[in-house]
């Protein structure tokens, strides 16, 4: 993926939006250091108008940041890495760590990558595949098998662990659907 580039018409909007969201966060750092009303707010010195404007962004740009490593996080947590980052931050794989440091998760080593479950009379196994992801497959205690629907990768071996308990429970005996 490479860096995204607007059209002059979203830049526009883009600005537009920005400073819609700008100007009551301004209005009101201004009132609150000046005690005026945000409606007198231009007919202050013009130096301290800017500079209530340039807190404001300051406020907007701590915001931005906050979000922005929520994204990358996310973005992390369902197998970006730190090359795919950086390629849409339009920086290398070391910067996008350096920017990010904890948003791509490194697996923790399992033994072999399996991990055995026993619930409800029926067991599981949970493996991670070369990509990082987990699956499990299952025999409930009613000897009914399944597997990770679709052969699903879930993120976590938890999130598996979850999905393959709840098929161990589904097929306990005497719990079972009977519909």
């Amino acid at each position: 993926m490479m860096v995204s580039e607007i059209t002059p018409e979203e830049q526009a909007e883009l600005d537009k939006a920005l400073y819609d969201a700008l100007n009551p966060l301004a209005l009101a750092i201004r009132s609150r250091e000046t005690g005026l009303p945000a409606d007198r707010m231009w007919e202050a010195d013009p130096v301290e108008v800017a500079l209530s404007v340039l807190a404001a962004w300051k406020v907007m740009d701590v915001e931005v940041r906050q979000l922005t490593a929520r994204a990358a996080a996310t973005a992390g947590s369902y197998g970006a890495s730190y090359e795919q980052l950086g390629a849409v931050w339009g920086i290398t794989r070391q910067g996008a760590r350096k920017k990010w440091p904890n948003a791509v998760s490194r697996p923790a080593p399992v033994t072999a990558g399996k991990s055995a479950l026993a619930l409800f009379g029926g067991t599981a196994e949970l493996s991670q595949s070369p990509s990082g992801g987990w699956c499990w497959t299952g025999m409930g205690a009613d000897g009914a098998s399944g597997t990770a629907a679709g052969g699903t990768l879930y993120v976590t071996p938890e999130e598996a662990a979850a999905h393959a308990g709840a098929f161990l429970k589904e097929h306990a005996l005497g719990t079972g659907d009977q519909s």
